[in-house]
């Protein structure tokens, strides 16, 4: 016997329709009064809305301990990096400047350059004196070893020794001849020849004729005079290895005379730095060592060149004697602040770089390059934290230097070469910095589960956050800060409406009528074309009308495959009814993301039921195009029907569930009402209004939960019904607690306004297929039954009918086997 149905009183529907003045945010700017943004004052204070990020910068940038280093994180567009360099140059302008670096030669070690560190300013003059006593150590050694002073001492020496090895000489000669022997040089050595008769050398044909005895008995008196000429030998020898000796005294006193004057005078200049003082020892000590390099300057180059007129080049000599000032801060005002956009290995460590000379690849000291950590020493370095992690060794390297305080230069092919190459092993460098990474939060959020270093050495969290709320103090400082943006050369000022507009714009970026968007790279992209718009249309101001014509034209040139979509429902190609009623399907709403722009898809959502166990299948599911989410909403469907229907009976129910003409995936809950809603129709038999579209999720207690993309998925339904026509009986069922989210275009406001559109709102389940069906839901009264002709009533007592058939089923199946046993009996 068919059951009349219960129809929804028209105030009880009425009471679910979203005010006009609900659907976008108010134009009202509150206490602010101006005509135009040139009225106002600048922003003065560095950025709005970011409180919580305010303070932890803060905090960050003023403590001095170890591993208090800051991660910056937060949505693209909020204005971290350009927040992080003002701020950070506002404290760095306060703090004291580092010193500057120096690397010099190092005598003992010339593979290992040495530091030298310097105040401020003064590495560059230290490298000026360096320079200017490397000339004059040329000009004054030269000029001394040249004068006639050390000549005639040095003559002198020569003679005194001359004479006794000369008295030495003639001695031995004499001694010699006395004997019948001549003393001869040889180009092998000095050797003792017998003499004739005469004094005359005895040729060797004449000594053999001489008879064996006087021939035995001469060659033992040459080995007594050569024993003779040996000793006297040693004595020259001793005397010219004193001579020499007092000659290179006579050259080191000289040379220490020269050099050590214009040394210890510079010793004096910098007497405040030990290790200066020891290196100007090392130079002191080399230049005596190499005083040939002075002292015959010029003179074997000029007899090579003279012929072809060349001035010789011997700067090669003083290579050693160079400075290589590695950073200089002597124009840093503060700490320094690097920001390096491009953290490479060597853009962020240093390198020792190489020529060619020869034919082959040689370095020294003064080719050590510094990296941004260097320049950063004593300040801050400011890197985008992406960037680190291109190349394996650069985080762990960023690391080792944190954690050790020192900063080493080390070729990178060093690191993953299997053969040890000679290069220069420069001596580290302390390092006091403090770093500043800017990221995303998923990366902060994966080095922190993953890294044990990471929380050690990045303890400050800066967050920024996408929104803040909508109030007074916060919509003067945004139009200060619009008024900040248009005070630079070349663009117009905003008009009050076209403020406002904006304003309404950035609720829309963040579907939230209380708040406002803190993503002003979106803002001041918009403010750039508005700007554009206002000088093609001639406005001295910028207007609401070139404000909407901006947001248009931004939206056109992305919404190709939104229109794509909604010509191809106007063409049926995208099967949806938009208007009529059917049992068992309803539209639901998706939102498309598509690179910077997202929009509303409307889908027809199709349940059947019928008898059976298996209970709801997914199908997107069974395929495995469901994500987690959307499976999980499935679920909850078994949850909300046992918890309602199945206290006094079992569920006995088989129900399919999909999204018609879906293949590329669906994820998310927000389906999950209208998904129930075409359950219940089909188990009721009670259509579905097709001109209603539906958004939500819903809970086990059937109560309708917020989801996103609110705004994007009634303009997705409004376009589709104004494609193939507005029959003023469409809309979308949201849920009541996304009516704050709503901030919709104006030309959904105006259909809402001339009732060719509506928005309901409802809290459950219940309130939703009122709306949906025009019949009420029904309440369960104490004796555990609903009101005849209701929705509920109806499911309940199809579902009860299923419960009995499957138990009747179940009892003709257990005659069928009790009498099939009883005829194998007889």
């Amino acid at each position: 016997m068919a059951v009349e149905k219960r129809r929804v009183s028209r105030i009880k529907l009425e009471n679910t329709r979203v005010p006009l003045e609900n659907l976008t945010v108010s134009s009202d700017l509150g206490s602010l009064n101006f005509k135009d943004t040139s009225e106002l004052q600048p922003l003065k204070k560095g950025i709005i809305g970011q409180e919580r990020a305010v303070k932890a910068m803060d905090f960050g940038l003023r403590i001095k301990q170890a591993g208090y280093n800051l991660f910056l994180t937060g949505p693209a567009g909020t204005g971290k990096s350009t927040y992080a360099q003002s701020k950070v140059r506002e404290i760095a302008k306060n703090d004291p400047t580092p010193g500057d670096i120096c690397y010099v030669y190092n005598f003992e070690q010339p593979d290992f350059p040495m530091v030298l560190e310097f105040n401020a300013g003064e590495a560059a003059i230290f490298k000026r004196d360096m320079e200017e006593l490397v000339k004059e150590l040329r000009t004054e050694l030269k000029k001394i070893f040249d004068s006639e002073d050390y000549a005639g001492r040095q003559t002198q020496i020569k003679r005194k020794y001359e004479m006794q090895i000369n008295s030495l000489w003639y001695g031995m000669e004499h001694a010699a001849v006395r004997k019948g022997f001549s003393v001869q040089k040889t180009s092998t050595g000095i050797f003792t020849v017998p003499l004739d008769a005469e004094g005359k050398p005895m040729p060797r044909e004449e000594f053999l004729k001489l008879p064996e005895e006087k021939q035995a008995e001469i060659n033992l008196q040459a080995q007594e005079v050569q024993g003779e000429v040996n000793d006297a030998l040693r004595k020259i020898r001793a005397l010219e290895k004193e001579m020499r000796l007092e000659v290179n005294n006579l050259e080191r006193e000289t040379g220490l005379y020269a050099a050590g004057y214009l040394i210890n005078l510079m010793k004096e200049d910098y007497k405040e730095y030990p290790k200066v003082g020891e290196y100007l020892d090392n130079v002191l000590e080399d230049v005596i060592n190499n005083l040939d390099d002075f002292r015959l300057e010029g003179d074997e180059e000029e007899s090579q060149n003279l012929l072809l007129s060349q001035k010789p080049d011997q700067s090669h000599k003083y290579e050693k004697y160079k400075v290589n000032v590695f950073v200089d801060n002597g124009k840093t005002d503060g700490a320094p602040v690097v920001i390096e956009d491009n953290p490479t290995y060597y853009n962020l460590f240093g390198r020792v770089d190489y020529k060619s000379s020869y034919g082959t690849m040689v370095t020294d000291f003064t080719m050590v390059k510094p990296g941004a950590i260097h320049l950063a020493n004593g300040g801050y370095l400011i890197i985008q934290a992406n960037e680190l992690f291109t190349n394996p060794v650069i985080w762990p390297a960023l690391k080792r230097t944190l954690k050790t305080g020192q900063a080493r230069i080390e070729n990178l092919g060093d690191q993953v070469s299997m053969v040890s190459l000679v290069t220069l092993r420069p001596e580290p460098i302390k390092i006091n910095v403090k770093v500043v990474l800017i990221g995303s939060a998923y990366l902060y959020h994966q080095l922190y589960a993953l890294d044990e270093d990471f929380k050690k050495l990045f303890k400050v969290k800066v967050d920024f956050n996408f929104e803040m709320p909508r109030k007074d103090k916060e919509l003067s400082d945004y139009s200060a800060f619009v008024c900040t943006f248009c005070s630079r050369p070349g663009r117009r000022h905003l008009d009050r409406a076209a403020v406002a507009k904006l304003l309404e714009y950035s609720s829309r970026l963040v579907s939230d009528q209380e708040r406002l968007s803190t993503r002003f790279n979106e803002i001041t992209n918009l403010l750039a074309e508005a700007n554009y718009w206002a000088e093609k249309n001639g406005h001295q101001l910028v207007t609401e009308a070139d404000m909407v014509k901006a947001f248009e034209e931004k939206v056109y040139r992305s919404n190709m495959i939104e229109e794509r979509i909604q010509e191809s429902i106007e063409r049926d190609y995208i099967v949806l009814n938009l208007d009529g009623y059917a049992v068992g399907q309803v539209n639901g709403l998706a939102v498309l993301q598509i690179g910077d722009y997202s929009f509303g898809k409307p889908s027809r959502i199709t349940a059947r039921t019928s008898l059976g166990q298996r209970g709801i299948i997914n199908i997107e599911r069974e395929v495995k195009i469901s994500g987690p989410s959307h499976s999980k909403g499935i679920l909850i469907l078994s949850g909300f029907l046992t918890g309602r229907y199945a206290q006094d009976k079992p569920l006995s129910l088989t129900a399919s569930i999909t999204f018609e003409q879906l293949y590329d995936g669906v994820d998310g809950d927000s389906a999950s009402s209208a998904e129930l809603y075409a359950l219940l129709s089909d188990l009721s038999g009670v259509p579905i209004n097709q001109g209603i579209a539906v958004t939500g999720s819903v809970n086990q207690y059937g109560e309708i939960q917020p989801i996103g993309g609110i705004n994007e998925k009634i303009e997705g339904f409004y376009y589709a019904c104004k494609g193939r026509g507005l029959t003023g009986n469409q809309g979308v069922l949201i849920p009541r607690r996304n009516i704050k989210n709503l901030v919709l275009k104006d030309e959904v406001i105006r259909a809402v306004e001339e009732g060719s559109f509506h928005i309901w709102a409802v809290s459950t389940i219940d309130e939703g297929i009122e709306v949906l069906t025009g019949i009420e839901a029904g309440s369960l009264s104490p004796e555990g039954t609903y009101p005849e002709g209701t929705i509920n009533y109806l499911v309940d007592a199809r579902l009860r009918e299923m419960a009995e058939m499957i138990r009747s089923f179940g009892r003709q199946d257990s005659d069928s086997e009790k009498e099939a046993a009883a005829a194998k009996e007889e």
